[in-house]
């Protein structure tokens, strides 16, 4: 019950403080924005495409590896770190993963809110464009699935299960709405600066097929250190599939003839 309680003032407290951050510097950067606009971008009479600053550029590149630390690292790494401690038996190393599960989805909506607040602060959000829009879906289920931490209700109560399953849908809709605003991101960057990002997309695809395999081999993991260990169920299930005797036939394997 302590215990409960100390997670649920962490949740608070972060919250609290992210949402502190978010409000301070938005609110400070309103005039700044409005003034820093104009120059921001000009449009090209020659292709359409959107001519931005130095600053601008390395700017959005900042945005984007926020989100990519924040979907693309500690996200995927909690959600490992949680389905381990599924099979650990051990009360002090299942509490230690518990924790680091906690640690890095928490850094992880830190970090993707300071991506948020660059994106407000820093960009013409128009939402006329995919990659914009599953942000703010993103954000939204990102901090849909804050509130469902701190109000985690103790295991063996009986809203445990109704709470578990909201939370294994949350996290997946994180999961796979996080994968694709990182790859329409890199689709938007493309295409306002015309630089090639195909290096970009090969190496998080090979990231995220790595820890897909990890995500199964941690199912099967048990399952296959457990095929060169004959356990005392599968003994007694090998002898019932022995063939059959008959009553001559056993008593001539049980009493061989005597010489």
């Amino acid at each position: 019950m302590g215990i409960e309680k100390k997670l649920n003032g962490y949740f608070l407290f972060e919250a609290s403080l992210v949402l502190i951050l978010f409000t301070t510097l938005v609110s400070s950067s309103q005039e700044q924005n409005n003034k820093e606009l104009i120059a921001t971008h000009v449009l090209s009479t020659k292709d359409n495409r959107i001519e931005m600053n130095p600053r601008l550029v390395f700017e959005i590149t900042v945005h984007g590896f926020l989100l990519w630390a924040s979907m693309g690292f500690l996200m995927p790494f909690g959600i490992l770190a949680i389905r381990q401690g599924n099979r650990e038996q051990n009360p002090k190393r299942l509490r230690i993963i518990f924790y680091l599960h906690v640690i890095l989805e928490m850094l992880a909506i830190l970090v993707a809110t300071a991506g948020a607040i660059m994106s407000i602060k820093n960009f013409n959000n128009l939402f006329n464009n995919n990659h914009q829009r599953l942000g703010v879906a993103l954000y939204a289920v990102i901090w849909l699935q804050l509130v469902l931490g701190i109000f985690r209700p103790q295991r063996g109560s009986k809203r445990r299960r109704v709470w578990f399953l909201a939370h294994w849908i949350v996290g997946t809709s994180v999961s796979l709405l996080g994968v694709l605003a990182v790859y329409t991101g890199l689709g938007a960057y493309r295409e306002k600066t015309s630089k090639n990002t195909k290096i970009w997309n090969i190496f998080f695809t090979i990231q995220i097929t790595l820890i897909v395999f990890l995500y199964l081999f941690q199912e099967k993991w048990v399952y296959i250190q457990n095929q060169g260990v004959i356990l005392g169920n599968e003994v007694v299930n090998l002898r019932s599939q022995e063939p059959p005797y008959h009553q001559g036939q056993k008593d001539k394997v049980l009493k061989p003839e005597s010489c």
